[in-house]
């Protein structure tokens, strides 16, 4: 078989398309080469099919090779740290954990990407962009340094049949935020006086480990008007009354909760695994997690659990007013040491073309949406399902804001140190008043930022 020309490269991997719909992948000479790039498990192993199928495309395509490992999400973020660390690294890897971007960036740890970037600039969201558009403290300014690909909210998950045991409708769930969730604590007491004594009515994760406890943190932090707490200039207000205020509600509601025993007590040891566990053996009603992993993870086994479910976008906050989502985004990483940057570089502009990262999630069941809106909205398959209706419309076409480490990485600090989940601890377990436990970890973040400043330009 001939070897790839140029031109060849262009026609197999982009197609026949109006010039300029989609960018030439960047190939930086003609020669073959290979590139290491570890790769987190999916939560289901439709995305492990996935991922293995545009590796083999990209491939046919570009004459090079992508030498993979696939790695579960906990093990991956240890030996992320430990080759960072060492300095042996792959020529590429994912923001594992999310805020991992923000930090590495900051150490000057990470190659920029803004070329890869470019290639699709204008059709990214606000959120995704302003995600990977990372600090670095020694060449003191902000760049690209990581690729999205994906981006994912917090919706809510809910077995209605649980709600109709306990004798209401979806339809009886009221639209405020503390109202909502006050909801699923009357159905627990229906279903207990019902004699079912296992359910509990919320699935919301209390632990000082993983992703999960975290980003609920921040959604509560939000829903009572405390996103002002680290604002664009990368500045920290932790003096604001309104935030503070805020933040002690933040604590105070799941905290209550979980002592009055409408949240598992389980929930203190949770990772980001085990409330979608929790929640698929219906010991709780009603779950806030990232992504619809909860309803694609059981799809296909089971088909009527999967439409027992509803997939439900944010309440209202207390006032009536639409909150903000805060979202995360998946980027590709390329480490400073990676012996071949050409083509991890070549290999994330394959995969953000819109045409191919909508196939690539589509073919993942769409756990992930695209960072980009034009490609739900050129693609009904988005919308056919509830549940990704659900999801879409939340995060893509309702407001977001990236996390707050986009704005300082000070907060990716924060976030590995679950300053918040051990507020909740100190709650939960020691005693602490929410006030009291809020005054600590807002000192403790006075602390942290005080070790990353940035330069405003």
């Amino acid at each position: 078989m001939p070897g790839l020309t140029r031109r060849s490269l262009i026609r197999n991997s982009l197609g026949v398309v109006a010039a300029g719909a989609l960018a030439r992948p960047y190939i930086a000479n003609a020669q073959a080469k290979t590139a290491t790039v570890w790769w987190i498990q999916g939560f289901v192993e439709d995305e492990d099919i996935s991922f293995k199928k545009i590796v083999g495309d990209y491939q046919k395509a570009s004459g090079n090779t992508i030498d993979y490992s696939i790695i579960p999400f906990a093990p991956m973020r240890q030996k992320i740290v430990s080759a960072v660390t060492s300095g042996v690294v792959p020529d590429m890897f994912q923001n594992s954990p999310a805020e991992a971007v923000a930090l590495y960036a900051w150490d000057n740890k990470l190659v920029d990407v803004s070329d890869v970037v470019a290639t699709q600039k204008d059709k990214y969201t606000e959120t995704a962009l302003m995600t990977a558009n990372c600090y670095n403290n020694v060449e003191k300014k902000r760049s690209f340094y990581g690729v999205p690909y994906t981006q994912s909210v917090l919706p809510n998950h809910v077995w209605r049949p649980l709600v109709e045991k306990a004798g209401f409708t979806m339809e009886d769930i009221p639209n405020k935020w503390d109202a909502y969730y006050d909801f699923f604590k009357g159905v627990q007491k229906k279903l207990r006086a019902m004699g079912d004594r296992r359910v509990y009515g919320m699935g919301l994760t209390l632990s000082t480990t993983g992703n999960d406890t975290n980003n609920q943190f921040n959604y509560f932090l939000n829903a009572y008007g405390g996103r002002g707490m680290v604002t664009k200039d990368g500045r920290l207000h932790a003096d604001d009354p309104q935030v503070i205020e805020a933040a002690i509600k933040a604590l105070e509601y799941p905290t209550t909760a979980y002592k009055q025993g409408f949240i598992p007590p389980s929930a203190i040891n949770w990772n980001d695994s085990d409330n979608n566990n929790a929640f698929h053996s219906k010991l709780v009603v009603m779950d806030l997690d990232g992504t619809i992993s909860t309803e694609v993870a059981i799809m296909k086994k089971h088909p009527k659990d999967y439409d027992d479910i509803v997939t439900m976008g944010l309440a209202l906050d207390n006032n009536g007013k639409p909150i903000t989502s805060q979202a995360n985004n998946t980027c590709g990483l390329i480490p400073k040491g990676a012996k071949n940057i050409e083509v991890a570089k070549n290999f994330l502009t394959y995969l953000i073309q819109p045409n191919i990262l909508n196939e690539f999630l589509k073919t993942g069941l769409g756990r992930n949406m695209p960072p980009m809106q034009s490609i739900v909205q050129n693609d009904p398959w988005w919308f056919a399902d509830p549940h990704r209706d659900a999801y879409v419309k939340q995060g893509l076409f309702s407001p977001t804001l990236p996390d707050f480490f986009a704005y300082n990485p000070a907060y990716a600090h924060v976030r590995s140190e679950h300053v918040w989940g051990m507020a909740r601890t100190d709650i939960m377990m020691q005693g602490m008043t929410p006030q009291a436990a809020a005054e600590k970890a807002l000192k403790r973040m006075k602390t942290i930022f005080a070790k990353y400043p940035i330069q405003q330009s």
